[in-house]
């Protein structure tokens, strides 16, 4: 039978809950219910029409054949000089990857530093994905809980008390996923430090960063050279389905990156590589500003009104498009509750399940990448949905 011969590794990659609840939700709809989708974390907003335009020229110039592995001279210069007029970092040119998506540059990552058997510390909560990948190259994710009080990232205290022989290094995200929290800079760099004083590497996943509301968006470039970033055009750039991101890498492992890119992926997308040149034109950059400040605005009016409804939210986010709310109130099974939420109110939310054990039974993921008026409805729904079920009592298994 072909299942007894498939590869033992498989046995560490755990089902993605997140999209399960994506396939009931969509049974739904074909049934005929309107469900306001608040799960999955993809923003409402498409790619601009200048972008667009971007990919249908070079369609129509034959710019359709293979790339360099690295990605097109020119998305790579682009992506720099973000980096100098948005951050303030120098990162010349030749330091950056770009790879199909933020999954195939984390993958990337991986394969290159991850050894069989080798812990790599991760916050709990954090996205599933993170340690699969991980797993997939037969290395350990090390979930270390944080909980409110660190704002459910690692700090500098944490990774020193559970750093072991084993250890080869951390991967972060900030601003992160499931949480919409971000690691202040002088954290952060106290990180950075502790891993490199202990010979491991830093990877931090930023594909949030253009999505920072409360303070000045930093990257971790900015504090130490040997950091290795990962960065999208999915979320700030809303591109998701064009599968493009990049990571900036030290120098000196750019040849073995290259290496890897030409036997895993060929290259990325050629077309979306010539559209994505049009996401750094002052256009574009316009639309994506207000599109972050439209984020906003729903940030703060879904935080509070999910208080008023009885959940505990215990940080408010400053990044990314995330509220990571406590249902304990309601329920001692966010899974269950998650189901009835969409079985029963027509919204679809996500339980801590996927995100790591701490937080699994207590607390969901509500996305406000979607509209106001859906998010009005959503909480109206949500309100009735609690009175006249949960009238503040727990749900027993």
């Amino acid at each position: 039978m072909m299942e007894n011969n498939l590869a033992s590794r498989l046995l560490n990659i755990a089902p993605f809950h997140v999209m399960e609840l994506a396939k009931m939700a969509a049974d739904l709809e074909r049934q005929g219910r309107h469900i306001i989708h608040m799960g999955i974390g993809e923003p409402d907003f498409t790619a601009p029409k200048v972008v667009i335009d971007a990919a249908v020229q070079a369609m129509n110039d034959g710019k359709l054949q293979y790339t360099s592995a690295l990605g097109i001279p020119a998305l790579r210069e682009a992506i720099a000089q973000y980096y100098l007029d948005s951050f303030n970092v120098n990162i010349p040119a030749s330091r950056i990857v770009v790879t199909a998506g933020a999954s195939a540059a984390l993958l990337l990552a991986c394969a290159a530093l991850v050894e069989p058997g080798a812990e790599i510390i991760m916050p709990d909560p954090c996205y599933p994905c993170n340690r699969h990948f991980v797993a997939a190259f037969e290395g350990k994710a090390k979930l270390v809980s944080c909980g409110p009080d660190q704002r459910f990232q690692l700090t500098a205290d944490l990774l020193e008390q559970h750093w072991s022989e084993h250890c080869k290094g951390v991967l972060l995200a900030s601003p992160s996923n499931p949480t919409g929290t971000s690691i202040a800079a002088g954290e952060l760099g106290k990180i950075i430090a502790a891993v490199k004083a202990r010979h491991g590497f830093t990877i931090v996943d930023e594909i949030y960063l253009g999505l920072s509301y409360d303070a000045p968006a930093f990257s971790a470039l900015s504090l130490d050279d040997d950091v290795i970033v990962i960065n999208s055009f999915s979320k700030y750039f809303n591109m998701t389905g064009w599968r493009l991101g990049w990571l900036v890498v030290p120098e000196r492992i750019i040849p073995q990156l290259e290496k890897l890119a030409q036997n895993l992926f060929i290259c990325p997308s050629s077309v979306a590589q010539y559209a994505a040149l049009a996401c750094f034109s002052a256009e574009a950059l316009s639309i994506y500003e207000e599109r972050k400040a439209e984020f906003l605005r729903r940030r703060d009016y879904i935080v509070p009104a999910l208080r008023d409804l009885g959940f505990d939210v215990p940080v408010t986010p400053d990044g990314a498009f995330y509220v990571y709310a406590d249902c304990s109130r309601f329920s001692d099974d966010a899974d269950k509750f998650s189901k009835e939420v969409l079985m029963q109110a027509g919204v679809a939310i996500v339980p801590g399940l996927d995100f790591g054990p701490s937080t699994a039974q207590h607390y969901v993921r509500i996305s406000y990448a979607t509209s106001m008026e859906n998010l009005r409805e959503a909480v109206r729904r949500l309100k009735d949905f609690l009175a006249s079920d949960y009238p503040g009592t727990v749900i027993r298994k």
